[in-house]
């Protein structure tokens, strides 16, 4: 068997606000537009992934967050081949979490995202329902296939009584 090595870690917030979703429309120059969660990689100056997600969250939505929970890991392949005869090159580890959002000011936004964007960083709401979730292109597809048919599951990661 065939260990891949980790070479990209990320942290994702699936952002709650009452009964929407708050997620990022992408719009690069000769791309499909597509939604994301909030996040982006785990730097070497963040302690943990949830630093990262927190430090993310401010920089993308100017927010703060709370009741971060653990939701869903997605693995997929990352990088060039890392050695000779096809051996498999490394990984993405995306984490992602349920949260409330707290606070947003999307004056305060700042980052790479902002100060020199690829294409447009729209902030969006939407419904979370299964109808909000298909009525967008969210990737990646296992994180939309997996909100898709976990709507009530999410919601209860943020239930008072999960301890």
């Amino acid at each position: 068997m065939t260990v891949r090595t980790v070479v990209k870690r990320t942290a994702r917030a699936i952002l709650l606000d009452g009964a929407d979703l708050i997620l990022i429309k992408r719009t690069k120059p000769g791309w499909a537009p597509y939604w994301i969660t909030p996040g982006g990689g785990v730097e070497p100056e963040d302690p943990t992934v949830v630093d990262a997600l927190h430090r993310e969250v401010d920089e993308e939505l100017g927010a703060k967050v709370t009741d971060v929970v653990p939701a869903f890991v997605d693995t997929v392949a990352h990088g060039p081949d890392a050695g000779p005869e096809g051996v498999p090159g490394g990984v993405k580890v995306q984490h992602f979490f349920v949260c409330r959002l707290e606070t947003m000011d999307l004056s305060r936004r700042h980052g790479p995202e902002v100060d020199e964007p690829c294409g447009l960083y729209e902030v969006v709401r939407l419904p979370f329902t299964s109808a909000g979730v298909d009525s967008v292109n969210v990737v990646p597809p296992s994180l939309r296939a997996f909100l898709r048919a976990n709507i009530e599951g999410v919601r209860a990661l943020l239930a008072d009584d999960l301890g």
